[in-house]
Formats: C-alpha cells, structure tokens, sequence
C-alpha cells in the first residue's frame, strides 16, 4: 500500500468526569517532523504520542493536540479542601494581627481561592491507558486517510505513465521515417546542384544526421524508467524519495528527446512528455 503524507484524525475519550481529546493533522515534509501542541495536565503523554508516531510513520509534517475538557455531571455537587480552608483562615488571621484594619474575607472570596474547592482528581493509571488506546486509534484514522489519498494519487501516477508510454511508442518510428526522408531531400539536392550523385557523400550525410537525430537510447530509458516506476508503486511502502528520484530522470530523458528533435511532430511528443512528469512530480511530493 502506498501512503499520502497528507491526512487528518481525530477522537475523544471519556475518562471519568473528563474528555480526552486528541487531533492529528498531517502534510508533506522531507522528513518525519512533529509538532505537539498539549495542556500541561497531559504533558506525559508526549513521549508516548511520539513513540507510537514514529512507529507508525515515516515522513511527513504532523501536528499533535491533545486536551482534557470536564464534562458536566447533574449529580455532582461542591466540596470543600478542608486543609486549604484552614490555611487560608490561619494566614488571614496572620494578616490581620499585623494590619488590625483589614477587611475579613468574604464567602465568595474564600470559594474562589484557588484549591478551595476540591475537585475530583483524575487517576493517573487510568488517563495513561486512554492516552495510549486513543493515540493508537487516532493513528489508525490518520494512516487509513493517508492510505485513501494515496491510493488516488497511485491511480493518477498510473494514468499518466500509460499516457507517457503512448506518447513513446508515436516517438519510436519518427526518427527511421525523418532519416528516410532526409536521405530523399539530400539526394533530391545534389542532383540538382551537380551532374553526378556522390554516393558517399550522401552515405556520410545521412550516417551524421542519424546519428544525432537517434533517440533510440532516450526511449529505451524512458520506458525503463517507466517500469521502474511502476514496479516501485506495486511494491508499495514508503515510495516518495524514489519516485521523486525516478521523476529527475524522465525528465532528463524528455528533455534530451526534445533536443534531439527532428520533426514537429517529435517536439511536440517532448513537450507532451515534460508536462505529463511534471504532473506526476507534483504528485510524488505527498507521498510516504
């Protein structure tokens, strides 16, 4: 299977009287780069998180959030810390032997002092294990997006090789046809110029204008090339760098095709070539 670097995932847990929230977004990129974008009460969950991504990707710009939001309880009613309630009654009281002026705090003040109220904490053990089941699901989703991508970017590379191999196989018998129809030019000439024909000489023009107008190692590599490309996208795996390799050489190819140029017909075929890999270079970029 062939992956697309780009893909997006995300899902929630329920973890007590919270919601586990993560999302993974992913674009191209040269290497594996990460980037985590976590509150500090899941902090420890970003060695896991990276762990398990760098087992289950390759390459790609991936962007990490994870968050815990509560979630409302109709049942659940106010407590109070007694230990933190005493120590902000002693402090007062502290304050207020050395400032017998200042006002005592009122009820609101003292529910509102951070840690006044308790809360239910969450366990530990517990939001490890989410942390671990709800990353390994999200990169489920995450690697099932890139594998959909990829598998419309495979039928679109396809689609342009069988093209590009049409184009090649019109290529083939130009250059025969152009040498022919030179010959029969050059002949035509010099008989007009002079009484004689110079059979070697026509030999010796004809050899050079063949000579530079072959393209026959062009196309032998373009289909090479071409069945490299595609034995590379049915083996599958992480394919992008080798198939961007192979795109640099087709167009080599193409370009040297076009050079060599002996007909109309022949620069149109390399222009067709070099817009057609540059097609699917564009496309090879997402890919794994």
């Amino acid at each position: 299977m062939v992956f697309s670097m780009t893909g997006y995932a995300a899902l929630s847990r329920d973890v007590g009287k919270a919601s586990l929230q993560i999302e993974l977004r992913s674009v191209n990129s040269r290497y594996l780069d990460l980037a985590f974008r976590i509150v500090e009460d899941l902090r420890f969950a970003e060695p896991i998180v990276r762990e398990q991504i760098n087992a289950s990707v390759s390459r790609g710009k991936i962007e990490c959030r994870m968050s815990l939001q509560a979630v409302a309880s109709g049942n659940s009613g106010l407590s109070i810390n007694g230990d933190m309630l005493e120590q902000l009654r002693a402090a007062q009281n502290r304050v207020r032997e050395s400032f017998p002026d200042a006002s005592p705090l009122s009820t609101a003040e003292i529910l509102r002092y951070p840690g006044v109220l308790a809360e239910e904490g969450l366990d530990h053990e517990r939001l490890t294990a989410a942390v671990h089941e709800i990353a390994r699901a999200a990169l489920g989703e995450l690697r099932a997006s890139r594998a959909r991508e990829g598998e419309k970017l495979v039928a679109m590379l396809r689609e342009r090789v069988g093209l590009i191999r049409e184009r090649v196989a019109v290529a083939a018998p130009i250059v025969p046809a152009a040498v022919s129809e030179y010959r029969e030019k050059l002949t035509t000439r010099l008989r007009e110029a002079v009484a004689s024909l110079d059979e070697d000489r026509i030999r010796q023009e004809v050899t050079l204008f063949a000579q530079r107008a072959d393209v026959a190692e062009e196309i032998t590599r373009l289909n090479a090339h071409l069945d490299e490309v595609e034995r590379v996208l049915g083996k599958g795996g992480a394919v992008g760098k080798r198939l961007d390799f192979l795109m640099q050489e087709l167009n080599r190819e193409a370009n040297t095709l076009g050079s060599k140029a002996v007909s109309p017909q022949l620069t149109e075929i390399a222009v067709d070539l070099k817009v057609y890999i540059e097609q699917m270079r564009e496309q090879v970029q997402n890919l794994e």
